[in-house]
Order: C-alpha cells, then sequence, then structure tokens
C-alpha cells in the first residue's frame, strides 16, 4: 500500500517542477545570420553566452552570393528550429533577416549594426542613397569576377577596430567572397513592417555609418541600444550583443 505520505511528495514535487518546465517553455530559439565577408564563425562568443542561457541556437552558413539564396537558407534553419524564433541578423545578415522574417514563426528581429532596407532597397542601394558625405567609404576593392573584398590592408580599421590584431588579421585573411548578387539583391516584403525588432548601434562603426544605422532603426520602429564599438562588435563585445538578443527573447515570450 502507498502511503499518504508518498503521494503527497510526489504530487508536491510535481507542482514545484511546473515553473521550471513554464520558464524552460518560454524560451525562444535563436537563429544568427552573419554578414558579407565573414562566415558564422564570428559568432562564436555570442553564441557560448546564449547557449549557458539555455537558448536553442543556430548560427546560419549562407554563401553570400545572391540575396533570394541567403533568404532561403535562413528560412530553412527557421524551419528546422524548435517553436518560435528570434532571428538576428549583422550588417548585410539584417538583409536577409528582412527578406526571411515574414515567417510565421519568427517573433522578433534583431538588427546588428545590419541593413534594414526597405522594398525595393538593397544593400548598396541604401548606402549610396543615405551616407553622410563626410563619411568614408568602406575599403571595398573592385569586383573579382562577380565578387567583392575588403582591402586586407585596411580591414582591420574599417571592420575591426576593437578586435585583437590577430584575430582581425587572420579574419581579413580568411574573408569570403560577397557576390555582387546578395550586394544588389533588392528585399521584396521587408518583415520589420510587421515584425517586433532591435537594433544595436555600434557608433564607430566604419562600415555603415552610425547615421544610417539610426536612420534604419528609427524607420524600422526598432528599440535601439547604443555600444561604443566597431562593425565586428559582435566578436569584439559579445555580452553586449547577447543581452540585446535575450532582451528580445524576453519579449517576445511575455506576448
Amino acid at each position: 500500500m502507498i502511503k499518504l505520505s508518498s503521494v503527497l511528495a510526489i504530487a508536491a514535487a510535481s507542482l514545484l517542477a511546473v515553473p521550471a518546465f513554464a520558464a524552460d517553455s518560454a524560451k525562444k530559439s535563436i537563429v544568427l545570420v552573419h554578414g558579407g565577408f565573414v562566415d558564422g564563425s564570428g559568432w562564436e562568443g555570442v553564441y557560448s553566452k546564449l547557449k549557458k542561457d539555455g537558448h536553442d541556437v543556430t548560427i546560419v552558413q549562407n554563401p553570400t552570393i545572391s540575396l533570394a539564396d541567403d533568404a532561403a537558407v535562413t528560412k530553412r534553419a527557421i524551419d528546422a528550429a524548435n517553436g518560435d524564433v528570434i532571428l538576428v541578423g549583422h550588417s548585410y545578415g539584417g538583409a536577409v533577416i528582412t527578406e526571411a522574417g515574414s515567417d510565421p514563426k519568427v517573433a522578433g528581429l534583431v538588427y546588428i549594426t545590419a541593413f534594414a532596407p526597405d522594398a525595393g532597397e538593397s544593400v548598396i542601394s541604401v548606402l549610396k542613397t543615405n551616407s553622410p558625405k563626410d563619411a568614408a567609404p568602406p575599403p571595398i576593392l573592385p569586383p573579382q569576377d562577380g565578387f567583392l573584398f575588403l582591402d586586407k590592408t585596411k580591414f582591420a580599421a574599417a571592420f575591426a577596430a576593437d578586435v585583437k590584431p590577430d584575430l582581425a588579421q587572420f579574419m581579413a585573411a580568411s574573408q569570403v567572397p560577397w557576390g555582387l548578387a546578395a550586394a544588389s539583391g533588392t528585399v521584396t516584403n521587408p518583415a520589420w513592417k510587421n515584425k517586433k525588432s532591435w537594433y544595436l548601434v555600434t557608433t564607430e562603426d566604419r562600415m555603415i555609418p552610425p547615421a544610417v544605422q539610426r536612420m534604419m532603426a528609427k524607420r524600422a520602429g526598432a528599440t535601439t541600444v547604443e555600444v561604443v564599438g566597431s562593425h565586428a562588435i559582435y566578436v569584439s563585445k559579445p555580452a553586449a550583443v547577447a543581452k540585446l538578443i535575450e532582451t528580445a527573447a524576453e519579449s517576445a515570450a511575455t506576448k
């Protein structure tokens, strides 16, 4: 015969487990999308922080050949994720999440010094139309067989000024070719028009002028934070980036 005290103990344990289960179920899957010239490995610090805090994290490896292909790759990652998704994009990755983010599983968009184009806009057109006249252009070399690279000798200053020198040098040497079809690909249905968004502005960015970042964040109605840092803020200050992503995930969980 089972003692009444044992039954009560089991019931109590079950009740105590409910809050923990509820907390776990509130966690959002997070999909991280890299930008041009780099691959997904730069997200390592952000990934580690998010995983430590209990999030399910996917890092998309986009080929960065065309915007349409990159959006398709990202949509496959969204489909494979558990439950609702917080979709995060850095730099050109912002254009990708803007195009792919209308997926019904996406609960929020997070732009990390990223492009948030409107319909008919591309990364190239956003910079050309909105950059301040006194802003130095990114040190992009002339196209090679339809692909773009940054000048290795100017990579650190433009892209990764606050990254450790040895790592910045490695990033310059290991650049991923960025297709002209990706940089010039136009957005068709901007997800930020229908999804809640967050934006991290980096004040020392030499790839996307801070003024352009602020314009896009305001236009998208994004909750915006500003951090002192370079374009590679996700590498140099992963804790600050992870914090904004978790803020977005927590906000989406309370809806």
